[in-house]
């Protein structure tokens, strides 16, 4: 009787057992992953941002400077806007770091010659503004290159339409043929239209990046065509020969202030590099004028009454045209 009955369960745990491992196992399974999916599907899905869009530069790669200059976009603003203008690949977080370091090092090397820390002081300044004067510097002359390349490029320009092509196809020709800064502002520009910005807003940015008269004048001349209709082309030569009569008046007044240019340089110039002779031919008499009080006091009114002169000078020979 113990042997049927353990027979009998052993042949009904065999029976169950296969019916559990080769049909009830599956389905559940198939179950299983289908209230999954179910489940995932009926999740809502996550938008998916664009990448037409240009990220925003960061400031800094330092991302507590980062976040510090971000909050204030009264300052790092005007120099996101100079670095920018520049054409320097460089960051504002850089330009800071830079200027407070050599700040820092003006200041301990004018301590460790004078003993005077209020001189180390005063010398700070000079030093943390060595970066802003080669930015500037830069600054300048890009924009001298692009009032130079300009007029070239207006007029062919003027060429394409003339031609038949589109404005923005003259842009891309502008931007193909015409090098650095100009080509590469007008690529901008046509980049920006053809993602979709209006041509008026690119037009605008253009006029905003690049501080020249001359630009402006042509972003009004487009956009006042646009509005009320004529001959662009035959505006754009008008407007490129009057730059270009603009150019040669204004290399007439550089010929014309030179010599006050050069005079300026030579006097500015003389008392730091006959300092530097005297401190390698007499020491001595260069360094009583530095430990004593009142030698110290000579130097300071020295270079007040140097920036005073040089600044003076630089006021003189910038005429205006």
């Amino acid at each position: 009787m113990g042997f049927v009955i353990l027979t009998f369960g052993l042949v009904l745990g065999i029976i169950f057992g296969s019916y559990y491992a080769f049909v009830l196992r599956p389905e559940t399974s198939e179950q299983r992953a289908l209230r999954r999916r179910l489940r995932g599907s009926a999740t809502p899905e996550r938008s998916v941002v664009g990448k037409l869009e240009r990220p925003t530069d960061r400031l800094s790669t330092v991302q507590v400077l980062n976040v510090v200059l971000s909050r204030g976009s009264g300052v790092s603003g005007p120099l996101e806007r100079l670095i920018t203008q520049s054409g320097l690949k460089i960051t504002v977080g850089t330009f800071v770091l830079a200027s407070a370091l050599l700040g820092f090092v003006a200041f301990l090397a004018v301590k460790w010659f004078t003993y005077y820390t209020y001189l180390g002081l005063a010398a700070a300044p000079f030093g943390a503004a060595l970066p802003f004067l080669i930015v500037r510097h830069a600054r300048t002359k890009r924009l001298m290159l692009f009032e130079e390349q300009f007029p070239e490029a207006i007029e062919l320009l003027a060429r394409a339409l003339r031609a038949g092509h589109a404005f923005p196809t003259g842009l891309t020709m502008v931007a193909d043929e015409i090098p650095a800064p100009v080509g590469a502002e007008f690529k901008l520009v046509h980049d920006r239209q053809n993602f979709g910005m209006p041509l008026g807003d690119a037009l605008k940015g253009l006029a905003d990046r690049v501080p020249v008269i001359d630009a402006r004048f042509f972003v009004t001349a487009v956009l006042t065509q646009r509005e009320t209709g004529g001959n662009l082309s035959e505006v754009l030569d008008n407007l490129a020969s009057v730059i270009r009569d603009r150019f040669k008046v204004k290399r007439q007044v550089r010929v014309l202030t030179a010599h006050g240019r050069i005079t300026g340089w030579i006097l500015a110039g003389l008392p730091p590099s006959l300092a530097g002779v005297l401190c390698f031919v007499s020491p001595g008499h260069m360094n009583s004028l530095i430990t004593d009080p009142l030698g110290i006091q000579m130097l300071a009114v020295a270079g007040f009454l140097q920036v005073s002169g040089t600044l003076i000078i630089r006021k003189l020979v910038n005429v205006p045209y």
